[in-house]
C-alpha cells in the first residue's frame, strides 16, 4: 500500500468494481456507529488531531471514522481487489500496483460540525467509479446517521433508500423547498436574495451527502452549494440523486466530468428537474466562485 497517486492505468482492469462495497458500507457503518455511541458528548468529539489531506482541521473522530473505513478497504485489498482509495484526512493512498483504473472516493464523516456537535445529520459517504471523473462513479452510498437511512445507487440500475426504490419525485409545488450547504452568512446573503421570489422555504441540513441525496428522494426540490465541494463530500450523492432521476450539474464541467481527487474543488446543483435546475443556475452564479 503506497500514498503515491496512482498513474495512468488499463481501463480493463476493473475487478475491484465487482466486490462487496455494499457489504463493506454495512460493515462500516455498524463500525462507525460504536464509534459516535462511544462518544456521546460535545467535549468527547471536539478533539483534534492535525489537518487532513483534505485541507481542514482533523477532529479525532474524523480520523477513527476513517481508520474504521480503511480496515474494509485493506480486507477488501487481502482478498485480491486492486484500487486507489481518495479520502479526507489520509489523501490519496493506493491499493495494489496502481494498474487498476478504480477509485474509491470516501468521506468518513459528511457533516463533520453537526458530528462534534452532537447534531444528528450527519453521514458516511462512499463512491465506487471506474475513471477519474464524477460521470465514472458506478456505485454510491450514503448513509445518515441521524436518521438511520441507507441512500444507495447502482450505475444504471437507479437507487435506492434502505433498499427500496428510490425516485426524485415532489408533490409538484415547484421549488417548495431548496436546500443550501453550507450556509456561512456571507456566502449565502447573495443567493437568498436571488432566490426571493423563486422558493417558498430554505433548509439547511449541514452535510451535502444528505442534502443532495434529499433531492433523489424528493424530499428537496433542489440544492445548492454555497462553498465549493471537494470530491469527497458528493461523489456517492450525485450518483443516487441521478439513478432516481433528479437533474444534476457541477457547474463548468460538462457532461459531470469534474474531477474525483482530493485538490479539485466545484459548486454542485441539484434539482427534481431541468427547469427547476435551470432556475437554480441563476441562483449558483452568485455563490462565492469554487477555489
Amino acid at each position: 500500500m503506497s500514498s503515491e497517486p496512482a498513474p495512468t492505468a488499463d481501463p480493463a482492469s476493473l475487478g475491484a468494481l465487482e466486490a462487496d462495497w455494499a457489504g463493506a458500507c454495512a460493515r462500516i457503518v455498524a463500525g462507525q456507529r460504536e464509534l459516535l455511541e462511544a462518544a456521546p458528548g460535545i467535549a468527547d468529539r471536539t478533539v483534534y488531531e492535525g489537518r487532513g489531506e483534505g485541507g481542514d482541521r482533523s477532529l479525532a473522530i474524523d480520523r477513527r471514522a476513517e481508520d474504521i473505513a480503511f480496515s474494509e478497504l485493506e480486507a477488501l485489498h487481502a482478498d485480491g481487489h486492486e484500487f486507489t482509495a481518495v479520502s479526507e484526512e489520509r489523501g490519496t493512498v493506493r491499493f495494489g500496483d496502481g494498474t487498476s483504473p478504480v477509485l474509491v472516493v470516501i468521506d468518513p464523516i459528511d457533516g463533520s460540525l453537526n458530528a462534534r456537535r452532537t447534531i444528528p445529520s450527519h453521514a458516511f459517504s462512499l463512491a465506487v467509479a471506474s475513471g477519474p471523473t464524477m460521470a465514472d462513479v458506478e456505485f454510491g452510498y450514503v448513509y445518515d446517521f441521524g436518521a438511520s437511512e441507507a441512500f444507495a445507487a447502482t450505475r444504471g440500475e437507479g437507487a435506492t433508500l434502505d433498499g427500496r426504490p428510490l425516485r426524485a419525485e415532489g408533490p409538484g409545488y415547484g421549488l417548495e423547498i431548496v436546500g443550501v450547504e453550507s450556509a456561512k452568512p456571507e456566502r449565502i446573503l447573495p443567493m437568498l436574495e436571488e432566490l426571493a421570489g423563486k422558493a417558498f422555504r430554505l433548509r439547511v441540513v449541514g452535510s451535502i451527502a444528505i442534502a443532495v441525496s434529499y433531492v433523489g428522494a424528493g424530499r428537496f426540490d433542489a440544492m445548492v452549494t454555497a462553498r465549493a465541494c471537494r470530491s469527497v463530500d458528493a461523489a456517492a450523492a450525485q450518483l443516487v440523486a441521478r439513478e432516481a432521476g433528479a437533474a444534476l450539474e457541477f457547474p463548468g464541467f460538462e457532461e459531470l466530468r469534474a474531477p474525483l481527487d482530493l485538490d479539485a474543488r466545484y459548486h454542485v446543483t441539484a434539482a427534481l428537474d431541468q427547469e427547476m435546475l435551470t432556475t437554480l443556475r441563476a441562483v449558483q452564479a452568485h455563490a462565492p466562485p469554487a477555489q
